[in-house]
């Protein structure tokens, strides 16, 4: 059975799919090990990525989080050179939010050689990055704006252009740490539009915060800095996503 199978096999079975957003950066070495087993315990999967890799040992966390994980461990990636053959599946992603070729197509012309020759199951991914209300290292990286949240008709026309070049999932991201998640009336109406699932992330600080993004209309829920900061939370964040 495929990742994207099983992720919707989560969905049918729980409401909502409940994703652990893991950066193997050198800042959360020490807490990767705790990360992945409240994962393997509450989550339905784990995304793993950054948009930069700080150190040398980028890929032995990778390997570290596979060897211990027993739920799918997918690439949430920031560039080709991410790529190992530790990932169970990854989001074959582009930034449709923005205007810079090199993450429109360009890197993903790069990655492909390598995504077959280590067979990687891929997800075809529209990622829409929207203003959280502070700069993210997205922007800084991809050399892109966000989409505003106050204009819901321009994400819905990209969240449309990501499912008629026959994407899989959309990907709506406010961004690591950002001030202000997207707001629920932005996810209700996109998720009324479109009839591929959402992926929503990026400053959903609570489980209150999350059951509303639930109740909104995405079909998956990502959960990073909170978790970074405390793994403890990850069984409320499950019973606030998992509704049925």
């Amino acid at each position: 059975m495929s990742v994207l199978s099983k992720l919707n096999d989560c969905v049918k079975t729980n409401g909502a799919g409940f994703i652990i957003l893991i950066d193997p950066d050198k800042k959360n070495d020490k807490k990767i090990d705790q990360i992945v087993q409240a994962a393997n315990l509450y989550a339905d999967a784990i995304f793993v990525g950054g948009s930069i890799m700080m150190d040398k040992l980028y890929h032995e966390r990778v390997k570290r989080i596979k060897s211990t994980s027993k739920i799918p461990v997918i690439l949430f990636p920031g560039g080709a050179n991410q790529l190992n053959d530790y990932y169970d599946a990854m989001l074959f992603m582009s930034l449709l939010s923005g205007r810079n070729p090199h993450y429109l197509i360009g890197e993903q012309v790069i990655a492909a050689p390598i995504v077959r020759d280590f067979k990687i199951e891929t997800i075809p991914t529209g990622y829409l990055l929207v203003d959280g209300g502070s700069p993210t290292t997205v922007e800084y990286i991809s050399g892109t704006k966000p989409l505003s949240p106050n204009r819901p008709d321009v994400i819905i026309s990209h969240a449309l252009a990501a499912q008629y070049l026959g994407m899989s999932l959309i990907y709506l991201e406010a961004g690591s740490g950002a001030v202000n998640k997207i707001p629920e009336n932005v996810i209700k109406k996109i998720a009324s539009e479109v009839d591929i699932d959402l992926i929503v992330g990026g400053g959903i600080r609570t489980p209150q915060m999350a059951k509303k993004i639930v109740e909104s209309g995405a079909t998956y829920v990502v959960i990073g800095s909170a978790i970074e900061d405390s793994s403890a939370i990850a069984e409320e964040f499950s019973s606030a996503i998992h509704y049925n």
